[in-house]
């Protein structure tokens, strides 16, 4: 099937969830395919492109210079690498703590602009997956929604590698709660990005807006 058929089929999945397919963004997440990948994407319509690493982005930005596109940082962010993000990335999903947000912030500041950023939340508490606690995103939310350089939209997180659907609804369900307290004690959070190939009609059942689909529309990876 072509990529604009798979993507046809995913919209009509989340409709089959009883949500609107026009108010959930899915991000194509080319990491470990090659720039044709971010060619077959923006054939069939869809222009927003996610990377986990910051050099394989940068390298396929290069390569496929295209202002249209929407580029997405899904990936662990390293502090050395905050330089590489303002004027590029249209949204970072992965902020995780305030060094690392102080640190985009006066990056980009310095260049003049303001970055969207997700504030990625280790629901599931495993300790392979970057994120803060839960327990600490309340501080994080509002030292992040202090900083003029940064627009904090919402939050982040991903489900553990598991058949157990219930284990993922929870991790997501657990997101979205969490959102919505701080939504109530004043801080506007309307994203949420969860939801990958294997969980994302899960996820939009418990509220996702953005999910991140890399085999679902690319089929399996020949890399890592």
């Amino acid at each position: 099937m072509s990529i604009a058929g798979k993507l046809q089929s995913l919209r009509e999945r989340i409709e089959q969830t009883g949500r609107d397919p026009n108010e959930v963004t899915i991000v194509a997440v080319t990491k470990g395919f090659g720039p044709e990948a971010v060619r077959a994407a923006r054939a069939a319509g869809l222009l927003d492109v996610g990377e986990n690493r910051v050099q394989e982005a940068l390298e396929k930005m290069a390569a496929e210079p295209d202002a249209s596109m929407v580029w997405h940082l899904i990936g662990h962010l390293q502090r050395n690498k905050a330089r590489h993000i303002p004027g590029r990335f249209a949204l970072v999903h992965s902020l995780d703590s305030i060094e690392l947000a102080e640190e985009l912030a006066k990056r980009v500041e310095t260049a003049g602009t303001r970055q969207r950023v997700l504030i990625q939340v280790n629901v599931a508490g495993e300790a392979q997956k970057s994120g803060c606690a839960p327990d600490l995103a309340p501080a994080l939310v509002k030292r992040v929604a202090a900083l003029e350089s940064l627009a904090l939209e919402g939050l982040m997180t991903m489900a553990p590698l598991t058949g157990d659907l219930a284990r993922q609804r929870d991790t997501f369900r657990g997101l979205r709660r969490l959102r919505d307290a701080l939504q109530e004690e004043g801080t506007w959070l309307p994203s949420l990005s969860m939801g990958m190939s294997d969980d994302f009609a899960t996820a939009v059942e418990e509220g996702a807006t953005v999910i991140r689909l890399g085999t679902a529309l690319f089929g399996p990876r020949t890399t890592a």
